[in-house]
């Protein structure tokens, strides 16, 4: 299977900013556990207009963020991996069993309590520190594997859009909503009168998420909305969503992902972690995290094939299906903006955020450690008859 450019580029970059990820997350636990964490904390919490500086991470930067993957999702589905039937039900199947298992671990746990509204929590994979390990692994790596990870986590983004469209939506306020899909809609009009300038978009952009932010649903998805109202064409070079869609890799990568590690990871850890287990909420995190993933992605991709719904790329198999379950177990970037929006008390905020991060450490471990095992094997046998 050959790989486009663009497709290298993106495993490159995201490889990159996971290696960043990994490091920005060090730093802010340790600070955060340090004899600055008042001051790193007052910083976060800094008043800048209408919020905090987190405030202004996690719903303005955080929407460029998702125009990056409405933008990546856009081309996977025109000219990409899920263009084709049968290449895309494989990642499609897969994320799917990797949203629903998570998901029904954590609700039997959680069902009927308060906490049940962090159902979404396990859900979500985060692309960027699942390919960085991925990429730790070297050569080996068959390109099916990465594309179909990458598939994967993209399907599994747009899986957690919709979960914090529908369940993490505030009381609407129908007015400010109406008139934000009303410059959605005349993006999408001027899209169909082929303008090609990115100019009107962006700033119909800006407009749509100030609108977006002050109707109760959640500011970010504005990102993916501008992301399939800005033209592709035939996706080439000079289409307007490759040019923006490349520009925004290094700043999100390098930028903006690395900002929301450093202002969501300043965990005081006050909590050991066999106390932790004794609430629910954690409990239900680890298990959709470190077990749920794997087993969802492992069984729902093994039934489909099976049933001859899709079918298994020539050069990856069943241990490398499995090892990459538990490297979508690695949550991180999602699931912690999930938490924000699913609680309010701050100590379970902080105690879930803590085990968002001890859960995707475990995950990536036991997936790394699994691949390299199963990676090493597949090596030997194809050396073995060549």
């Amino acid at each position: 299977m050959r790989a486009t450019k663009l497709f290298k580029e993106f495993v490159e970059s995201e490889r990159s900013g996971g290696l960043i990820l990994i490091a920005c997350t060090i730093i802010s636990l340790t600070i955060a556990n340090s004899s600055f964490h008042d001051s790193y904390h007052h910083f976060w919490n800094t008043k800048i207009g209408e919020g905090s500086i987190e405030h202004w991470v996690n719903d303005g930067l955080m929407t460029i963020f998702f125009l990056l993957i409405g933008l990546e999702l856009e081309r996977e589905i025109y000219i990409g991996e899920l263009s084709k039937i049968k290449n895309a039900l494989l990642p499609v199947f897969a994320a799917l069993g990797g949203m629903l298992i998570p998901a029904a671990l954590y609700l039997s746990l959680n069902i009927g309590s308060i906490t049940q509204s962090g159902a979404g929590i396990p859900m979500a994979t985060d692309i960027a520190f699942a390919l960085g390990i991925l990429s730790l692994l070297g050569n080996r790596v068959p390109l099916s594997l990465k594309v179909f990870l990458t598939a994967l986590a993209v399907i599994d983004d747009l899986g957690a859009i919709l979960v914090i469209a529908i369940f993490y939506t505030k009381d609407l306020l129908w007015s400010n909503l109406l008139i934000a899909l009303g410059i959605w809609t005349v993006l999408l009009i001027l899209n169909r009168l082929k303008v090609r300038n990115l100019i009107p978009y962006l700033i119909g952009g800006v407009f749509m998420w100030w609108y977006m932010l002050h109707s109760g649903v959640h500011a970010t998805i504005t990102g993916v909305l501008l992301a399939f109202a800005i033209p592709f064409g035939n996706g080439d070079k000079r289409s307007t969503s490759y040019i923006l869609q490349k520009f925004l890799h290094v700043p999100v990568a390098f930028i903006i992902l690395p900002i929301f590690a450093l202002a969501n990871t300043a965990i005081t850890v006050h909590s050991s972690f066999s106390s932790l287990l004794n609430e629910h909420y954690a409990l239900g995190i680890a298990l959709g995290l470190i077990l749920g993933k794997p087993i969802g992605i492992f069984l729902f991709s093994f039934a489909t094939v099976k049933m001859g719904i899709c079918r298994l790329p020539r050069d990856i198999n069943w241990k490398l299906i499995n090892g990459v379950g538990f490297l979508g177990g690695i949550g991180f970037t999602m699931s912690i903006f999930i938490t924000l929006l699913a609680f309010e008390d701050a100590e379970i905020i902080n105690n879930a955020k803590l085990m968002i991060l001890i859960s995707s450490l475990i995950a990536g471990i036991i997936g790394f450690i699994a691949l390299k095992i199963f990676l090493g094997q597949r090596h030997k046998k194809y050396s073995a008859t060549s």
